[in-house]
């Protein structure tokens, strides 16, 4: 009997264990890196629809020929656009990359208006204005001067392709693609040799002379050819100046993308270089669709099935151009989503919307009898979104009202303002295929607005934050960028009213944390895998397999169980 085991052991020591060749950055092995984020693509959408999902390298590279895991949760709040592609890059949160929102107050920089994660006045955009001279300086700021530039000035830490360029000595070419500036800007990095994206009204793709003087022949024959008619026709419209509102929420816009990004593989050679070339793409579409039709619509479905095809479509022409046995790829999205409020709550989900001016109008009176009675003194900056209600330093600076006085004085007052406040009314559904499908409990009564979270910012700096998963996630999100503000976040399923669109996003809740990841490429060992993982280990693990550092501020792990074994185990 012990011979027959022994026998056994021996035979399956001896099985093949496939393992593959040592992968590196400098002699492209992978030939070409892509990170692809799809905007807003909750993590239970691939589960939902999958038996929709029939073509071979669409989402099923990854659930088939790839890792692929259903239990990847951000670990932090700010499940934001912005904060979530540097965290995508960097590997780091927003208190390692700095990134905490999509805009916010800067009162060093701009008095009028918020500012944008990427916004950068020493710089101008290119593209957008063919009488103009990209060549000449800058011209003045001004709060709503089109051609100010973009650039990832606010980004503290490196991303995987900065580290790729940097161990290649420049050799690696880095690029980012995507409708929206920050989504091409933040995920590719500081050493980009190029990012893109569109001008909202035209549709046409532009870029900042942070990257280039001008934008490269080849982007301005795709712009100035018949692409962009194409995509206003697939989305069912004769013509726009709103493309990226109008063509951006339907999938037509996903395919427009990609072939940008085709044409800028094919002139720039990307995977055509002696070191691993880095590629990141963000399609912004589901975001689009999502805020104004929310996760549960019709058109979500439809959307998530058409971009199987667009990725199918794309993922074959890496095949042919490159030959996908040389590509590595990952997969993942920014944040989640929430249900609109209206939905949830009607199926007994304690959902709510809550009014932010009245909320805020609610606070400042309290203020003023505090601080300047008989007064109506605007303790608030004018343009507001949770969870960071922002303070106005001037107003409190002539009243002598510290920092700390002033934070507090708001987290004092929020409970009196919060009770005030009922559920304001629904906006009209949209979708009447919900309304019709779904059967509602209408004597169920809209739960009020309730706050789970409150905290100062001098008490988030200060480390003052529960020692629990919640409180870390806070601790997670901190960044000074804003100025003065107080952290609100509402009970879970609640959320503020925005204009024109009927759910969002910016939570520590499952929901908005919850996004897809899929790795596909000859390292890993294809598979379902049910262990928890969060979007920080990407940067890690790639940079694992590609033998550079990780990003400088990375805080993920490498997924050692969904990777093969190499065959060279020594430096070279």
């Amino acid at each position: 009997m012990r011979k027959s085991v022994f026998a056994l052991l021996c035979f399956l020591l001896l099985l093949p264990v496939t393992p593959v060749a040592h992968a590196d950055a400098y002699n492209a092995k992978p030939k070409l890196v892509v990170i692809l984020v799809i905007d807003q693509f909750r993590g239970d959408y691939l589960d939902r629809y999958r038996d929709a999902l029939t073509t071979p390298n669409g989402f099923n590279l990854f659930l088939k020929k790839g890792a692929y895991f259903n239990s990847c949760y951000y670990d932090y709040a700010n499940t934001k656009t912005a904060p979530g592609h540097a965290t995508i890059g960097t590997g780091a949160y927003t208190n390692g990359h700095g990134i905490g929102s999509n805009e916010w107050w800067d009162l060093s920089r701009n008095t009028d208006h918020v500012i944008s994660a990427v916004e950068d006045e020493r710089y101008r955009l290119v593209g957008t204005f063919d009488d103009l001279s990209a060549l000449q300086p800058p011209p003045a700021p001004r709060p709503t001067d089109p051609r100010i530039g973009s650039s990832p000035r606010n980004l503290l830490a490196t991303t995987l392709g900065d580290e790729v360029r940097l161990a290649t000595q420049g050799k690696a070419r880095l690029y980012g693609v995507s409708l929206k500036d920050r989504a091409a800007i933040l995920p590719s990095g500081q050493t980009a040799n190029g990012a893109f994206w569109i001008d909202n009204a035209t549709g046409r793709f532009v870029t900042s002379t942070y990257y280039m003087p001008q934008l490269p022949d080849w982007a301005t024959r795709f712009n100035k050819g018949p692409r962009i008619a194409q995509a206003v026709k697939e989305a069912g419209l004769e013509e726009t100046t709103q493309f990226y509102a109008l063509v951006g929420r339907t999938p037509a816009a996903n395919s427009y993308e990609l072939d940008f990004t085709r044409a800028l593989i094919d002139n720039e050679k990307l995977g055509q270089n002696d070191v691993a070339d880095v590629l990141t793409v963000s399609l912004s579409a589901n975001d689009i669709l999502g805020h104004q039709l929310g996760p549960d619509s019709d058109n979500e479905r439809e959307m998530v099935i058409g971009l199987d095809h667009d990725l199918d479509s794309f993922f074959t022409y890496l095949d042919h151009k490159i030959g996908l046995a040389n590509v590595m790829v990952a997969f993942t999205a920014d944040h989640g989503i929430a249900p609109i409020p209206s939905h949830s709550a009607r199926l007994g989900i304690a959902s709510a919307r809550l009014d932010l001016d009245d909320f805020t109008s609610a606070i400042n009176k309290t203020l003023n009898d505090r601080f300047s009675p008989g007064k109506n003194v605007k303790f608030f900056l004018p343009t507001q979104e949770l969870p960071n209600i922002a303070l106005d330093p001037r107003a409190f600076a002539e009243l002598k009202v510290s920092e700390q006085d002033a934070e507090q004085a708001v987290v004092d007052a929020v409970p009196a303002a919060i009770e005030k406040l009922g559920t304001p009314p629904s906006p009209p559904l949209k979708l009447t295929t919900i309304e019709a499908n779904l059967k509602y409990n209408e004597s169920r009564v809209d739960a009020d607005p309730a706050i789970a979270f409150l905290r100062s910012r001098l008490d988030l700096a200060a480390g003052k934050i529960p020692n629990t998963e919640f409180g870390r996630r806070i601790a997670n999100s901190y960044t000074d960028h804003g100025g003065w503000y107080v952290m609100v976040i509402p009970t879970a399923y609640q959320m503020e009213s925005l204009a024109n669109i009927q759910t969002t996003h910016f939570s520590p809740w499952s929901y908005d944390r919850h996004v897809p990841l899929g790795f596909f490429g000859k390292d890993f060992f294809p598979g379902y895998y049910r262990q928890q993982v969060a979007p920080v280990d990407i940067a890690a693990t790639f940079a694992s397999i590609l033998g550079v550092n990780a990003p400088s501020a990375s805080v993920g792990h490498v997924l050692t169980q969904v990777l093969r074994p190499v065959t060279e185990t020594t430096p070279k």
